[in-house]
């Protein structure tokens, strides 16, 4: 009945999630999307919706998770991902870690599929090494401010080895850093939405703490390819996904200062609780097991990036978009 391979991508309106379901049907296959719209917009996937091979589910993967017929492949990729996000949600994010993952792959086992899931460099913390390689455990905070969020990838983790584990569901892992590129929110709390927006704004950049706390920049596209090859790769151990190229944050904000050919200086603000001082994936493995590595350099990635993010209305540039979290505090 089913002749396509069906693929379901949760998170699927989301920044990562919607450039996964264009790669997917470029791919020709048949992409089932599901998202709770808590922090997705399904403007990421409004060009989908009119297609044959692709259907979209509004629905919470915490609760009970089911789609009809075979299914051949699962991508987790439900999570809020930004401070700004699971600061204010922080409840959801540690139920889409746990119940959600719980659910998804207890789909999979139903279904004899393969799960990817969606870890994170925050798995690591603040770490003690640099650059991080995967074997590296972390140095990570339980009850600290970003503590919902980095347990819960540490959790799911956990979760999806037991799977495979004890139940022999084919498992994937990729632990994703810092990523960037066209429909990424302009105001999600992230470094480089951030100094985008506050340069078209004509605000002065925020730099908290001193600025050399470093950042590993990934365009979306080199990203999506690592996640495609790992999918398909017979690799079950948790894999770094990232662009080794490390950055100051004050010297990133010189970069977008001079894209943007704006005059703005740096103001400094306090260093977050637990915010981490290095990011840089080893990506020893990747390079090795997949052939993969980045192919778009920070400059061109970032002129793509902030091409897209001036073609926004000026209502979401001007302002910060605020959804009601409320509902979701369970």
């Amino acid at each position: 009945m089913f002749k396509q391979k069906r693929i379901l991508i949760t998170g699927a309106a989301g920044f990562l999630g919607s450039h996964l379901c264009d790669r997917f049907i470029k791919e020709d296959f048949y992409v089932i999307g599901m998202d709770n719209l808590i922090t997705g917009d399904l403007r990421n996937i409004e060009h989908l919706l009119k297609l044959e091979n692709f259907e979209f589910y509004h629905h919470d993967v915490t609760n009970f998770v089911h789609t009809p017929g075979k299914l051949d492949y699962i991508l987790h990729f439900a999570s809020p991902a930004s401070p700004i996000d699971y600061l204010k949600i922080p409840i959801q994010t540690l139920k889409v870690g746990s119940l959600g993952t719980h659910n998804l792959l207890g789909l999979a086992k139903e279904k004899k599929a393969r799960i990817l899931v969606a870890s994170t460099s925050e798995v690591y913390g603040d770490p003690n090494i640099n650059p991080q390689p995967e074997e590296y455990w972390g140095n990570v905070n339980p009850v600290g401010p970003r503590g919902v969020y980095d347990e819960a990838k540490r959790f799911q983790e956990a979760m999806t080895m037991a799977y495979h584990t004890f139940h022999k569901v084919e498992t994937r892992i990729v632990r994703i850093f810092n990523t960037y590129g066209p429909r990424m929110r302009l105001n999600d709390g992230r470094v480089l939405p951030a100094f985008i927006g506050q340069a078209i704004r004509g605000e002065d950049l925020t730099v908290f703490g001193d600025g050399l706390q470093t950042r590993s920049f990934c365009y979306v596209d080199d990203l999506v390819e690592g996640i495609y090859r790992l999918l398909f790769s017979d690799y079950v151990q948790p894999m770094n996904i990232g662009n080794p190229d490390e950055i100051t944050i004050k010297e990133f904000g010189e970069e977008i200062i001079k894209l943007t050919g704006t005059k703005q200086k740096m103001i400094f603000k306090p260093l977050p609780t637990d915010d981490p001082k290095q990011r840089r994936p080893d990506i020893a493995k990747a390079r090795k097991i997949l052939g993969w590595e980045p192919k778009i350099s920070r400059a061109e990635g970032l002129k793509i990036t902030y091409e897209y993010f001036k073609s926004l209305p000026k209502a979401i540039i001007e302002k910060i978009e605020h959804k009601d979290f409320t509902k979701y505090h369970r």
